[in-house]
């Protein structure tokens, strides 16, 4: 979820800056279930949200994770933002979660270097809208991470780069 908050240029500004509040968004129906699949996969979850803020923009990635390979000492660090197309409009929500998507990944481009951003789609959601010409070109143009998860079983049932 992404929060702006701006003061104008004018007396009282910064005591509207003060009186900005952190909002916390509210959580998908699905972040329990892929935050449980992510733990089984072997992914420590560190942030639950990931908290950025990075040029007077406060944003909140749902999930930040990491899995130590014994290769490595430093690990893989990933953010995940979940979402599970459950609204009348699949093209909408696909617009909503591009663009949280893209803002998401320049904010950690930034601010956590090494942190891969993945959108995290119901295994129907895919079926009906990733697997369909429009959804492979969207993925392929924007560089789209998917993790592909079965809310049911709390599982993932796919990771596409």
């Amino acid at each position: 979820m992404l929060a702006l908050a701006r003061g104008g240029g004018g007396v009282g500004a910064n005591a509207v800056k003060r009186a900005v509040k952190r909002i916390m968004p509210a959580r998908d129906v699905a972040h329990k279930a892929v935050r449980l699949a992510l733990e089984k996969d072997g992914w420590t979850i560190t942030h639950d949200p990931l908290f950025i803020s990075f040029a007077q923009v406060e944003m909140y990635i749902d999930l930040g994770a990491e899995r130590v390979l014994a290769a490595e000492k430093s690990g893989q660090q990933i953010a995940v933002e979940v979402k599970s197309f459950l609204g009348s409009s699949t093209i909408a929500e696909f617009y909503t979660a591009l663009g949280q998507f893209l803002s998401y990944r320049l904010a950690l481009e930034v601010q956590h270097v090494g942190r891969v951003l993945y959108l995290a789609v119901p295994i129907d959601a895919y079926d009906d809208f990733f697997r369909l010409e429009f959804g492979q070109l969207a993925q392929k143009r924007y560089e789209l991470r998917l993790i592909v998860y079965d809310v049911e079983r709390e599982e993932i049932r796919q990771w596409i780069e």
